[in-house]
């Protein structure tokens, strides 16, 4: 069985990455929004090509103020040109770093709960071979696993 992750993150990398992470919420909380999922559902969607329509029209907002309707200022239009450029290639980063983060504890997550369940499987089979002590470990990791609970298979049932 090969084992594709086999390097491990060292604890002290990770108590920085940890500091360093809230370092960064400390940083950018006070400038945050929160919305609720009703909030992100009504709210007009920005892709890219949005982006450079919005950079555009702020551009020409600049050069021609008498176009600006009367309820938006330019004030609150530069506020948020600003952040929604500005804050974009940090979103691409840390979506980038919680993707392989994500893949890497799925690997992991992985290879541990597959070799898990062979030493479960092992230990059921020396605990039905009496060997010492592998019956109280297969006793207590057996109640992962109740009894009568298991998945019944779908294609009983089915008429043909």
């Amino acid at each position: 069985m090969k084992n594709e992750h086999a390097s491990c993150v060292p604890s002290d990398v990770m108590e920085e990455v940890k500091r360093k992470l809230n370092e960064v919420k400390d940083l950018l909380g006070p400038h945050m929004s929160t919305l609720t999922k009703e909030e992100r559902k009504t709210l007009p969607k920005m892709g890219e090509k949005t982006m450079a329509f919005v950079v555009n029209a702020h551009k020409y907002s600049k050069q021609h103020p008498e176009l600006l309707p009367a309820y938006v200022t330019e004030k609150d239009f530069d506020v948020d040109v600003t952040d929604a450029t500005g804050l974009l290639p940090i979103k691409d980063l840390l979506q980038q770093m919680q993707d392989e983060i994500s893949d890497t504890t799925l690997l992991a997550g992985s290879e541990a709960y597959t070799q898990a369940l062979l030493f479960y499987k092992n230990a059921k089979f020396a605990a039905s071979n009496n060997v010492p002590g592998a019956k109280g470990v297969y006793d207590d990791l057996s109640s992962r696993f109740p009894s009568g609970k298991r998945k019944q298979d779908v294609s009983k049932g089915i008429e043909e």
